[in-house]
C-alpha cells in the first residue's frame, strides 16, 4: 500500500509543527519554502524540502501528496499558495483526499466583545483580514470547481514554545499593551495540529471551523499571571495609542471578540489540550 504523504506549503512555526507529528503518524512529508537555508534545515529533519519556484519540483509533491496544508498567509495578489498549488495540481491531474487552508479569526473582524461562529457575516477591519476573506474565497471556489475536499480553518494568535509571553518576559522585551475590555482568543501550537489532523480524518468538503481555546481573555491578566510564575517583576505598561506601539499591534488590537470552538468539538471530535492560556503557559513553563 502506498504511504501516506502530507505537504506543508509554508514550513513556518505552525508548519513545522504540523510536520512534526505527521512524521510521527508515520507519514511521508514534504514542504515548501522560499528560503534556501530553511529547506537545508528541513532536508536535514529528514523532509523533502521545496522551493515553490520550481515547478518541476513542486508538481512532482503535489502529485504524491495524499493531503496539503498551506499556512503561508496572503499576499496583494492573493494566497501565494493558491498561485502556485492550483495549477500544480491541475497540470499534474492531482486529487489529493484533503486540503485545509490556514485562515484568520481576522476575517470576523470587530464584534464588541460578542460571541462569533463560523456562519457569521466575515466583517474584517483590517487589511489582513480582508486578504484571508479573499484567500479563503478563493480556495472554497477552487475546491467546488475542481471537485476537491478544500477545508478553512480560522486561528487566533498561535503560541507555544518559542514564541510566547515567556520567552518576552525572559529578554526583558514584554510590555503589556493596555486597551480597557480588550479580550483574545489564542490557540497553542499543537492543539492547532491536531485540529488538522482531526479534520483529515473527518472531511467535509467546504467547512470553516475556528481552532481557538475555550476562554478568551485580555493579555494583561496573561503577561501578569506569568511574571507571578516566573518570579519576574511586572512589565511596563502602555496605552494601546501609545506611539511607540506598532502599527501591526495596533491593528490587532482593533478587534474584540470571543471565538466559539463549538463546531470542532462537535464535528471533528476534537478537544483542545491546552483549553486555556493557564494550561498552555504550564507546558511552556515545563519545558524550558
Amino acid at each position: 500500500m502506498t504511504k501516506k504523504s502530507l505537504l506543508v506549503f509554508g514550513a513556518g512555526y505552525l508548519g513545522r509543527a504540523v510536520l512534526a507529528e505527521a512524521r510521527t503518524r508515520g507519514l511521508a512529508v514534504s514542504a515548501t519554502s522560499r528560503d534556501r537555508e530553511r529547506r537545508a534545515a528541513l532536508i536535514a529533519d529528514g523532509v523533502t524540502a521545496v522551493d515553490p519556484a520550481d515547478e518541476a519540483a513542486l508538481a512532482a509533491a503535489v502529485a504524491g501528496a495524499s493531503a496539503i496544508v498551506v499556512t503561508t498567509p496572503p499576499e496583494g495578489r492573493g494566497c501565494p499558495g493558491a498561485r502556485a498549488l492550483l495549477p500544480a495540481l491541475t497540470g499534474a491531474g492531482a486529487y489529493p483526499d484533503w486540503i485545509g487552508y490556514v485562515s484568520s479569526t481576522a476575517v470576523y473582524g470587530d464584534r464588541d466583545g460578542g460571541w462569533v461562529f463560523e456562519d457569521d457575516a466575515l466583517n474584517a477591519a483590517s487589511l489582513e483580514g480582508a486578504r484571508r476573506v479573499r484567500a479563503e474565497a478563493d480556495w472554497l471556489d477552487a475546491g467546488r470547481g475542481m471537485g476537491l475536499t478544500v477545508q478553512v480553518f480560522r486561528l487566533p494568535a498561535i503560541y507555544g514554545p518559542g514564541r510566547s509571553v515567556v520567552e518576552r518576559l525572559r529578554d526583558g522585551t514584554a510590555r503589556i499593551v493596555r486597551k480597557p475590555g480588550q479580550i483574545f482568543n489564542r490557540i497553542y501550537v499543537t492543539d492547532a495540529v491536531e485540529g488538522l489532523f482531526a479534520s483529515m480524518a473527518r472531511p467535509r468538503p467546504g467547512a470553516a471551523y475556528n481552532l481557538v481555546d475555550d476562554a478568551p481573555s485580555a493579555v494583561d491578566v496573561v503577561m501578569a499571571d506569568a511574571a507571578r510564575r516566573m518570579d519576574l517583576p511586572q512589565p511596563p505598561e502602555v496605552d494601546w495609542t501609545d506611539p511607540s506601539v506598532s502599527e501591526g499591534m495596533r491593528r490587532f488590537y482593533l478587534d474584540c471578540k470571543r471565538i466559539s470552538n463549538a463546531r470542532a468539538k462537535a464535528e471533528l471530535g476534537w478537544q483542545p489540550a491546552h483549553p486555556t492560556w493557564r494550561e498552555g503557559l504550564e507546558a511552556i513553563l515545563a519545558s524550558s
